[in-house]
Formats: C-alpha cells, sequence, structure tokens
C-alpha cells in the first residue's frame, strides 16, 4: 500500500517509457533515427537522468529490453531510477491480440509464465508492473464479451501482481478512434470500469494497492462536436464517481493520443474540481516524450532534457492545483 500511495503522490506523475521496440522504432524512424539496442538505450538514458526528474517522477515504466540494460556507466536502469528516487516498474502483458470470434476486437495477453515474470522482476529492482487492455468503440462494439475478457485478464494479472509483491497498474483503455461523440465515449468507459471493477473483487485484488490508469472521457478523433475542456473534465469525473470505489489510492490518467497540451489541460481541470476520493495525477507516454524525442533527434541530449523537464514539470503543476 505504501508504493501504491507513493506512486500518486502529490505533484508527481509516472513516465510511462515502455514502448515495444517495434513502436520506438517507428518514432525513430520519423526522425530519421536508426533504431537499434544502443540507440534505444541512448535514449532512455537520456530521459532518465533529466535533472530534477524526481521532482515531479514518481515512478517510471520500463520496457524488458530497458528492463535489462545498463546505462552508460555500468548501471541497470531499475537501480539509476532507484538511486534518483524514482520507483521502477515494467510493463508485464505480451500485448493485445485478436479476440476469438469478435471481429475487431482484442484481449490482452501475456498470463502464460506471469508468475515467475513477476518474481524475476521483483527481484531485478521493479516496485510496481503495468498490464494494459484495449477498448475499442465501432459499431457494435464493444461486446460483452470484449469488456469480460479484458476484465478478467486484468484482475489475474493484479492478483498474481499482488502475489507477488508488485503494485499493479490497472489499465484498461477505451481508445479514441472513431467519430463517436463524448457520451459514447462515457458510456463505454463507465461499462468497462464496472466491468473491471467487480472482476478484482472476484480475485480479492485488495484496492488499496493498486493504481488505476483509464482513458479521459473524450470525443473521437472523427467527432464532429470538439467537447470543450469543462466538458471533459465534468465527464471524466462523473463516470470515475460512478465506477471507482474511494479504497483506490490514486488514478494516473494515460493520454491516450491527445496533444501534450489537450492532455495537461484536462488534467489541470479535473483536479480543480476536487475534492476527490482519489488522487489524480498522469501516466503519460507520447505526451511527455513528443517533444522530448524531436528535440532529442539522436544526438542533442540537452535540448532533449529540457523539453522533458518543462512537460514533466508542467503537469506535476498541474495535478498539485
Amino acid at each position: 500500500m505504501s508504493t501504491a500511495r507513493a506512486m500518486v503522490a502529490a505533484g508527481k506523475g509516472i513516465l510511462a517509457a515502455d514502448e515495444s521496440n517495434a513502436t520506438i522504432t517507428k518514432r525513430f524512424d520519423r526522425l530519421g533515427i536508426e533504431s537499434t539496442a544502443e540507440s534505444r538505450r541512448d535514449y532512455r538514458e537520456m530521459l532518465f537522468t533529466t535533472a530534477g526528474l524526481a521532482h515531479h517522477t514518481s515512478g517510471v515504466i520500463l520496457y524488458d529490453e530497458t528492463f535489462h540494460q545498463t546505462t552508460s556507466d555500468g548501471r541497470p536502469f531499475p537501480a539509476l531510477l532507484e538511486d534518483l528516487g524514482i520507483l521502477p516498474g515494467i510493463k508485464v502483458d505480451t500485448g493485445a491480440k485478436p479476440l476469438a470470434a469478435h471481429p475487431g476486437e482484442t484481449v490482452t495477453e501475456g498470463l502464460d509464465g506471469l508468475r515467475d515474470r513477476i518474481e524475476a522482476y521483483a527481484a531485478g529492482g521493479a516496485r510496481f508492473a503495468k498490464w494494459r487492455a484495449v477498448i475499442a468503440i465501432g459499431e457494435n462494439r464493444p461486446t460483452a464479451a470484449c469488456l469480460s475478457a479484458n476484465a478478467h485478464a486484468l484482475a489475474r494479472y493484479a492478483a498474481l501482481c499482488q502475489e507477488g509483491g508488485l503494485v499493479p497498474i490497472v489499465e484498461p483503455e477505451v481508445l479514441m478512434d472513431g467519430d463517436h461523440p463524448i457520451e459514447r465515449c462515457a458510456e463505454v468507459t463507465e461499462a468497462a470500469l464496472q466491468r473491471v471493477f467487480a472482476a478484482l473483487a472476484d480475485q480479492d485484488v485488495l484496492l488499496s494497492g493498486i493504481v488505476l490508469k483509464p482513458n479521459m472521457v473524450v470525443a473521437g478523433t472523427g467527432a464532429a462536436h470538439r467537447p470543450g475542456v469543462a466538458e471533459v473534465a465534468e465527464a471524466t469525473i462523473g463516470c470515475l464517481r460512478r465506477s471507482v470505489p474511494a479504497a483506490v489510492p490514486g488514478i494516473a490518467f494515460l493520454s491516450g493520443g491527445q496533444s501534450p497540451a489537450a492532455a495537461t489541460t484536462h488534467l489541470e481541470a479535473m483536479v480543480a474540481a476536487g475534492p476527490h476520493p482519489w488522487t489524480l495525477t498522469f501516466s503519460f507516454g507520447r505526451a511527455l516524450q513528443d517533444d522530448a524525442l524531436a528535440a532529442w533527434a539522436g544526438k542533442d541530449a540537452e535540448s532533449g532534457q529540457s523539453a522533458l523537464a518543462a512537460r514533466v514539470r508542467s503537469n506535476g503543476v498541474a495535478c498539485a492545483a
């Protein structure tokens, strides 16, 4: 429970740096950066050694490759983060795969062998883990089968994490893709969260020892009406109040493809609408890294770190309002 509370400490958020090699290669390719184990290591070291990162960062989610790499001076990345006062975490799912008999829907896999992987990651210095479920909105989607399968997997993962001494980040992400209005996003997000918490109860997961990582309630990227900041904040908070028990210590929002500025503005508005029964904070990936990656561009560590520091600081201030 103390680790879960530390992960959502006031004014601090979680840096999601757990992109798969395939995902980060696509981002490197757009900037003309060769993606190798060494260049990926250099990039993550640039991020993690940013001066003052710990002021507004409670934890960092690592990908398996990064977890087992070392810094240029030979320190394992988990040890580096611990030395900086930042909790090291690890992505443990193996990705979303097609859900049988349900075209266009997925279920996240990775439960096979997870107990042993958790034991190894904990021995290597991990303090928490992450598992991401992916829920798409479309015609006749999501189905009850999709919501149920993903909720069950999240709950079994969370129980295994707690058994093995890691705090589970529970991430049911309702995607922004589509032309649906904000009301449809709210409906699906609420249904997904209620399924997840029912499954967590079935698996006897201790809610005070988890961190929830949900999407914000927004309109689809192709929606005709673009809701304002106040509308997003109201819809998101309303959904959470109807779905998330007060025993959960904190909610660390994902950015889900929003621009860095939009994600920060929405976070600030939701925090300002408090008080809330849980701490609200951030666990952003692209919304923290995009500016830093572009500024670094494979060679300029100082510019990359300045960009990351600015993004992390603005979000830390937003969630400390």
